[in-house]
Parts: structure tokens; C-alpha cells; sequence
């Protein structure tokens, strides 16, 4: 099993529950596991039933976790760039930056941005101590928007570090100083340590040998068909889709009309599912009689051994 494991879907078809059980059965069997939610909905701290939040906390033998918030990442990356600004620009232009930096702070992808940076820290710093990381996402279209970020933000930064080169290299001749030394500059070296870090990051995303993407669905037109644009889409990244968990499975008895044609239907879909994800793995999970609380995340785990 690789060793970071991407669930996702649709929202409302049950990838926390699927992650936290996922995430319960590694740790039964002994590998030391990290489940990591990054839906901003926060659930895992619902599910088990005690408080989570923004750092990792053990929860269970062999199994830690912690909840991404976009907001409190995204503001605390803005304040560590003010930080540094204070240190090497007049006043008069760190309030200008300031105010830039609190419209930017409020602007569409800027919590994207903030969560990938907080996933690719998790991934490149906490790699190496767990034999399993579990990314609970967010719903696919901003899952899939948070794996193009590589791409998207790659290009701003190279534009970055160019504009900032030049304009030191020229500041030093102008001062008469060594125009060469222009990696010693502060904001170079934040922006080529962000660079640095994005690469290694979208290296292991690429990796089939390291990631995995499952996705969980229902068996229900629009859940199918949202999974089968996003396998699509991952395909462009080279993000291979091995497993698919169909939740919510109805039971094979049905005494009433109503029910007899809900498994009528689910039974259509599921063989649409079988005609359609030919390459991946299909999973099944009952639907529980009861709402899935921390008592029955043992049972739900069980059905994960077929993944190994």
C-alpha cells in the first residue's frame, strides 16, 4: 500500500466515515497512521467524538490525527510574510504591502492556496515518521483544484523570484555592491523555498508508488458521474485511480415497495459502475442502521482489508 492515501468524492457520499475507518483499519494493523482532514467541515472530531483541531493529537493506538483550517493557515502565512517584510523594507512600504497583503489575504484560491501549502508541510516533514498518512477532502471539485496548484503556483513563483532577482541585482549595482549575491536576499529565499518545497510535494503526488487516490460514491446517477470526470481529470496529472468505495449499500431484504425499488435501482447503478471502472478495485459497504458515531468505526473498518 502506498504510503499517502488520498480519499475523495462527492460531498455527502461518506468519505470521512470511509477515511476514519480506512485510517482505524492501518492502525489496527499495526502501521503507524496519520489521518489528516482537510474538508472544512471538520468531522473526524464529530465522528470520534472528542476534539481534534490544528495539531496532530493521538486518538487511538498507532493512530494520530489533526484538521487543516484553511482560514487560520491562510493567516498565519500572510503574517509570517509581514513578519519578514518588517526586517528589510522601510515603513512606509511594509503598509503598503500590508494592505495588499489583507485584500490578497480575503481573494478567491487564497484558503487553497494556505491548505496546500499546510498538506504539502505534512507531506514533505511527516513522510518519513508514519507508514500511513490519510487525507480526508474536501468534495472532488476542490480537491482536484487543491492537486493543480503544483502547476498553477509553480508559474507565479518562477515570476516572482525573476521580478525579485532583477530588481536586487540592479539595487546592488546601483550601491556598488556584488550584484551576484543575489540568493542572499530574504524574499529569494522564501520564494525558492516555497518552490523547493511545492516540487518535492507534486514529485510525491505523481509517484504512484507513494500516492494513492480512492474514491468513495454512492450508487446514484450524479455521484457516479462526478466520479467519472474526476478519474478523467486526475488522469491529466498522472494521479491514478486504483480503488473505488461504493457506500451505502442497501441490504438484500426489502419488505416494502419503496425499498424493493431503491434496490432495484442501486442494483442498476452498481452495474454501471462495474461496466464503467473497469481498471479500479470496487469496494462495498453496507448502509449502518445507526448514524456512524465512534463505537461503530471498528465494524465499518473491517471491510478495508480487501484494499491491502
Amino acid at each position: 500500500m502506498n504510503r499517502i492515501v488520498f480519499i475523495g468524492g462527492k460531498g455527502g457520499v461518506g468519505k470521512t466515515t470511509c477515511s476514519s475507518a480506512f485510517a482505524v483499519y492501518c492502525a489496527k494493523m499495526g502501521k503507524k497512521t496519520l489521518l489528516v482532514s482537510t474538508d472544512p467541515a471538520h468531522s473526524i472530531s464529530d465522528l470520534f467524538e472528542r476534539e481534534i483541531g490544528l495539531e496532530i493529537v493521538n486518538i487511538r493506538e498507532n493512530l494520530d490525527a489533526i484538521e487543516i483550517d484553511a482560514e487560520f493557515e491562510s493567516k498565519k502565512y500572510i503574517d509570517s510574510i509581514k513578519k519578514n517584510l518588517k526586517n528589510i523594507v522601510s515603513t512606509v512600504i511594509v503598509e503598503e504591502i500590508t494592505r495588499q497583503l489583507d485584500a490578497a489575504s480575503i481573494s478567491p484560491g487564497s484558503h487553497e492556496s494556505a491548505m496546500f501549502d499546510k498538506m504539502m508541510e505534512i507531506i514533505n516533514e511527516k513522510e518519513d515518521q508514519y507508514d500511513q498518512i490519510i487525507f480526508d477532502t474536501a468534495p472532488t471539485g476542490h480537491t482536484i483544484r487543491l492537486l493543480s496548484l503544483p502547476e498553477l503556483l509553480g508559474s507565479w513563483i518562477d515570476s516572482l523570484l525573476m521580478k525579485r532577482r532583477k530588481a536586487v541585482k540592479l539595487s546592488k549595482m546601483a550601491n556598488s555592491q556584488n550584484p551576484e549575491s543575489v540568493e542572499n536576499d530574504p524574499i529569494v529565499k522564501i520564494l525558492t523555498r516555497r518552490k523547493n518545497n511545492m516540487e518535492k510535494a507534486r514529485n510525491v503526488m505523481i509517484d504512484d508508488k507513494k500516492l494513492r487516490f480512492i474514491f468513495v460514491l454512492n450508487a446514484e446517477k450524479l455521484p457516479i458521474e462526478e466520479t467519472k470526470k474526476a478519474v478523467e481529470i486526475l488522469k491529466k496529472y498522472n494521479i491514478p485511480v486504483n480503488e473505488l468505495i461504493v457506500n451505502r449499500i442497501l441490504p438484500e431484504q426489502m419488505q416494502d415497495d419503496f425499498w424493493k425499488n431503491k434496490k432495484a435501482l442501486e442494483k442498476k447503478y452498481l452495474d454501471e459502475i462495474s461496466e464503467a471502472f473497469t481498471s479500479q478495485k470496487i469496494i462495498k459497504l453496507p448502509l449502518l442502521q445507526n448514524d456512524m458515531r465512534a463505537q461503530y468505526i471498528e465494524k465499518m473498518a473491517e471491510y478495508f482489508k480487501d484494499v491491502y
